[in-house]
């Protein structure tokens, strides 16, 4: 029995041993499915197409509304709450503290009331009560003209008969001339008292008021500035400034981005500068949101921008040189009851049909 066990039984179980560790060897060498692709990749809708990829902006690009002066953030009119709010041209944003412009303020008005009180006393000079003294002294001035007039002339006739010494005549008589100086100099002064201000001097007090409020204007101006308002109607996007924080010049990103996303945005679209030649402005587009791509959103043409710039946002391909310039385009996308956001990443594709002129390799799209 044992020699019927170890005749046939060993080899027979020895061979099945065998048959199963090649079929396991070989099963295990077998490479698994590739899984499918959690999204699948967007896909042109057309024959010949131009592909690129497009981000969502506000009508007429997004606003980055910044501060004008330097500062501590006083109050946030817009808070981070109220993201997504609709404003008005003019509505207030944000302000910058304004306690050291407020006194500087109101130094500067305490002189122009200075420079105008100056002002007005020249205007009204000369004071009627100081007339009457300089009119006086002007009498009084003729009077002793006359008496020393009057004695001189006495002296000459008495040094023609020689009964007045020659010098005391002559004494008198420069004393007329005196008299008659100090009655000039008094009628001098009074009609310089009575003339009043002098033109020069009272253009030099209307300057210094002028100089005043223009310092007033400009104070009251850098004041308007440390309240940013919005400069158009639209819809806040994004806010980036709290109150205390201090904002520099230039803050170090936009702190209140304004955009008009009503019911139409913008698509910014980047082609690449290989496939400019084939690009046509009016061609259909079509657009489709990256996670979705079987939904497709239809594009209108607006407009291009007839300057190829470096790319800025790259795909991550192996074979894209950081030196790739584009061209962009701008393509209209009505966004009602569509989940668009600006700032979102779309994948568009651009009909060109037949390209005449290029041969049927030149013209193959690029694999995307």
């Amino acid at each position: 029995m044992r020699k019927i066990v170890g005749r046939f039984f060993l080899p027979v179980l020895a061979a099945g041993l065998l048959l199963f560790a090649v079929f396991h060897v070989v099963r295990a060498q077998q490479e698994p499915p590739r899984p499918a692709p959690p999204v699948e990749p967007s896909r042109t809708p057309f024959g010949r197409t131009v592909a690129g990829a497009g981000i969502v902006e506000a009508v007429n690009e997004n606003v980055s509304v910044g501060a004008s002066l330097p500062g501590l953030v006083e109050k946030v009119y817009v808070p981070v709450e109220d993201v997504g709010k609709v404003v008005k041209k003019g509505d207030p944003l944000f302000l910058v503290d304004s306690r050291a412009l407020k006194a500087q303020l109101r130094y500067q008005e305490a002189n122009l009331k200075a420079a105008e009180a100056q002002l007005t006393k020249l205007k009204l000079q000369p004071r009627k009560e100081e007339l009457p003294p300089k009119e006086a002294a002007v009498k009084v001035a003729e009077a002793n003209v006359a008496v020393q007039q009057d004695l001189a002339d006495r002296a000459r006739r008495m040094l023609a008969t020689r009964s007045i010494a020659e010098e005391d005549a002559s004494q008198r008589v420069l004393a007329a001339e005196v008299a008659k100086k100090q009655l000039a100099q008094a009628q001098t002064d009074y009609d310089l008292l009575k003339a009043g201000a002098w033109k020069p001097d009272l253009d030099i007090a209307q300057a210094q008021v002028d100089l005043a409020r223009e310092l007033i204007e400009q104070t009251k101006t850098d004041l308007d500035r440390l309240l940013m308002r919005a400069p158009k109607d639209g819809v806040v996007l994004q806010v980036n400034v709290r109150e205390g924080e201090y904002i520099g010049l230039p803050p170090s990103q936009a702190l209140v981005v304004l955009g008009d996303v009503n019911k139409v945005v913008h698509v910014r679209v980047d082609i690449d500068e290989h496939d400019i030649p084939r690009f046509k402005k009016n061609a259909p587009a079509q657009a489709s949101l990256r996670g979705t791509p079987q939904i497709k959103y239809p594009l209108t043409f607006l407009r291009v921008e007839p300057y190829v710039i470096p790319k800025k946002s790259l795909t991550g391909d192996n074979t894209e040189r950081v030196d790739t310039r584009v061209l962009q385009a701008i393509y209209a996308l009505d966004v009602s009851d569509k989940p668009i956001y600006v700032g979102q990443q779309l994948d568009v594709f651009i009909d060109v049909g037949e390209s005449p002129g290029l041969s049927p390799d030149s013209s193959r799209p690029r694999q995307q």
